[in-house]
């Protein structure tokens, strides 16, 4: 934790400035098993961020978020509007995954697969490239402004920019096709808006993954106010073994216990904590993991790996910075099965099932039937009743598909419209139809009917939509 400055104000009174200037954390480069496994889970993450939107699939773009057409294709599916439902129960499924993860592990989400995180490790080797390890860069800035200095800041930023312009071009891409959206740039015809957001993601990169960094875990980051409700005595966290590694010293070694000559020599040994100060300098959010277990921890291991690192060098046994549960520490049993970890199992599980299901089951037709707000009715004459309906038809699958139209409820009726409509992949089609009956033939001045869609792709489909036929009661008695 950082300390709050204590200010003197006259003699016997102080105040708490509650406002502390950033100290720019200068991360060491390192090495280690985890440092390799977050790479391993990166690149996947950057390469598909970065590469799906130049795939196509079926003649478009296959994640492709169309909104002046409010279509939301994403590979083989065209979700709509009309499927809110599903992008809400996607939402709540990576809610209860998070949950889940975090009850079992901790925060190794925003560790290892936080854009956050992944994005501020980029920016960081581009600043280890263009202006040298640690102690260069502290040295660097110290320094008064030359032209070496100026020149490796500038490569730096322009680096940065370059990895935000990616970023953004990418991240718009999904909205815009991103061919179309790189011939225009190239062009210099870019419209508005496209403009607006390639410039607002590029800046929110370059200052959040460049400028910010860790406060955005810090301050801006909610999850890291609320994680510790769901972090229990069986947690997986990063942890320091205070019983082993205190008192620390410099000492290369685990002194002995000096056998007392008399009763004013205490000499203690020292603990294998040679307090180098390496798990410090290496942490991306700049916390001294032996204080204990902070928010604003995010699980990296970065301090794992370079303690590790130390021990093996001293001939000391690994660990003393490790992965561990509070119950490990204090030398309990962990146990991984418990009713909060299956509490959220089974949440994840019957949230996915019902989208899956939801999915499997999903109605490639969309059917809406309104009835002519401007008119009850129409008399045709001789006895001709005529109502007229607007019928939308939607085709949400990737194939031309033929509905056919029918209509049950009344007798011996005159159906004006085509009872046949093709639409291609992703179509809508509007219709006027007009139902005519003859007054014989109507029981009631408020006869229900209903209008069936089926489609020729799968004869068992059916959509049925419920209206009324209105006629002039003075007619029909």
């Amino acid at each position: 934790m950082k300390q709050i400055p204590i200010k003197q104000i006259a003699s016997d009174k102080q105040y708490v400035d509650l406002y502390a200037k950033r100290e720019h954390i200068h991360v060491r480069a390192y090495k280690g098993f985890y440092r390799s496994l977050r790479i391993l889970a990166a690149w996947p993450l950057l390469l598909a961020y970065f590469l799906t939107p130049f795939i196509t699939w079926g003649g478009r773009q296959a994640i492709w978020f169309d909104l002046p057409q409010r279509q939301f294709h994403v590979f083989g599916l065209t979700f709509w509007p009309q499927d809110f439902a599903l992008l809400s129960g996607v939402l709540i499924l990576a809610a209860f995954l998070l949950f889940f993860v975090t009850v079992f592990a901790g925060r190794v989400w925003c560790g290892y697969s936080c854009p956050q995180t992944v994005f501020t490790y980029v920016f960081m080797r581009a600043e280890r490239f263009a202006e040298g390890n640690r102690n260069a860069r502290i040295k660097l800035n110290t320094q008064p402004m030359s032209f070496t200095k100026l020149r490796k800041k500038a490569l730096k930023h322009v680096l940065w920019l370059a990895i935000s312009s990616a970023t953004a071009l990418a991240f718009v891409g999904y909205f815009t096709p991103i061919r179309e959206l790189v011939s225009l740039i190239v062009s210099f015809d870019l419209g508005v808006w496209e403009t607006w957001w390639l410039g607002f993601f590029l800046v929110a990169t370059y200052v959040n993954a460049g400028w910010m960094r860790e406060q955005v875990c810090i301050y801006m980051c909610p999850y890291a106010r609320f994680q510790g409700v769901m972090f229990d005595s069986n947690t997986l966290i990063v942890t320091y073994d205070k019983a082993r590694g205190e008192p620390r010293g410099k000492s290369a070694r685990k002194a002995e216990v000096a056998a007392p000559t008399n009763s004013n020599d205490t000499t203690e040994a020292l603990g294998d904590c040679v307090d180098c100060g390496v798990c410090v300098t290496v942490c991306p959010v700049g916390i001294d993991i032996r204080d204990g277990l902070q928010y604003e921890c995010i699980s990296c291991a970065a301090c794992v790996d370079s303690c590790n690192d130390v021990m093996t060098r001293l001939n000391k046994p690994t660990g003393l910075i490790r992965y561990a549960t509070e119950n490990v520490i204090k030398g309990a049993t962990h146990r991984v099965v418990r009713s909060r970890f299956i509490g959220y199992a089974v949440a994840v599980m019957l949230i996915a099932g019902l989208l899956a299901f939801q999915l499997v089951n999903r109605e490639p037709l969309e059917v809406s039937l309104t009835r002519d707000r401007q008119a009850l009715y129409n008399d045709m004459g001789s006895g001709v009743i005529e109502n007229t309906y607007y019928l939308k038809i939607s085709n949400k699958g990737q194939e031309e598909v033929l509905a056919s139209i029918s209509i049950s409820g009344v007798r011996n009726y005159s159906y004006l419209s085509l009872q046949k409509i093709s639409l291609g992949a992703n179509e809508i089609s509007e219709a006027v139809v007009r139902v005519q009956v003859h007054i014989d033939n109507l029981d009631t001045p408020n006869t229900a009917i209903t209008f069936s869609v089926k489609s020729n792709a799968n004869d068992d489909f059916e959509i049925t939509q419920e209206s009324r036929f209105i006629a002039p009661a003075d007619q029909l008695f």
